[in-house]
């Protein structure tokens, strides 16, 4: 950890159908983060491979957990020194669909496993029908200099017992990477829903998300008391905050909202 603070990055930029160049984006975007002192870089939803709309290439591109796309990311990771958050498409159980994944990455391996709970079947959408959802389980989280990190992907945002889990597994930082749809007002729910998720939980965030015209861009890290220490606008760009891990607790300490809760997080 540097004198200014911890290194947090979001990368954003719009996954393609081919993997190669995903991958080659990554490489230069991670190269950009590590220059600008990052330690985690956080990548958006479905980086391995995106196509829109979703058709039968997804199961075809679909890889395992321990395929090529997380043995490039880890090779990167190694070579920086850094853990990668990405979106992968990951192989399903049923060969029908696949699984909206999220891994973190190190050099010596997978840290942290996440698949999407909350499939986006709104807004005249309907992920469900090529994707299968996660199963509830406890967090997977992973720790960097002392700070402890939690997964979340894209419209798992607009539910809060999720971030409230991560919160029961004292998490630190909580990382979303997402596809956020363009649409009316949907760059308002983006912002509002990543401050709200920071300030109801007293955590930082941070959300990666694809450009437009697909996506609305605005990735962001947001602290404790959901101010936001940097952002990307409507490009391809990395954004990075050096935050202060000290700031959770003298955020709780004047607003203790954890501890004066009175309810808990129960699985339907």
């Amino acid at each position: 950890m540097t004198d200014h603070g911890f290194g947090l990055a979001v990368a954003q930029f719009a996954p393609t159908a081919s993997r190669a160049v995903n991958l080659s984006a990554i490489a230069e975007a991670v190269e950009t983060a590590v220059a600008r002192g990052a330690r985690v870089i956080v990548f958006p939803e479905y980086s391995s491979y995106f196509v829109d709309p979703f058709d039968d290439t997804l199961t075809e591109n679909a890889e395992d957990l321990d395929g090529p796309f997380t043995a490039a990311l880890r090779s990167l990771a190694a070579e920086r020194d850094v853990v990668i958050v990405a979106g992968l498409l990951e192989r399903a159980d049923d060969g029908r669909r696949v699984r909206n994944t999220v891994v973190a990455v190190a050099g010596d391996g997978i840290r942290a496993v996440y698949r999407k709970l909350h499939l986006y079947d709104a807004f005249g959408q309907r992920e469900s029908d090529w994707v299968a959802p996660g199963e509830i389980a406890p967090p997977e989280t992973f720790e960097v200099d002392g700070l402890r990190f939690g997964l979340m992907t894209c419209y798992d945002l607009r539910f809060p017992e999720v971030g409230r889990t991560l919160a029961d597994a004292h998490v630190d930082v909580v990382l979303v990477p997402a596809e956020w749809v363009r649409g009316p007002l949907k760059e308002h729910h983006w912002r509002t829903l990543l401050q709200a998720r920071a300030i109801e939980n007293t955590v930082f965030l941070a959300g990666a998300d694809h450009p437009p015209p697909l996506g609305v861009g605005h990735s962001m890290i947001v602290d404790p008391q959901g101010v936001v220490l940097a952002a990307v606008g409507t490009t391809t760009d990395v954004a990075v905050a050096h935050i202060d891990p000290d700031a959770i607790a003298r955020v709780r300490r004047v607003n203790p909202a954890l501890e004066l809760r009175r309810y808990r997080v129960t699985p339907r």
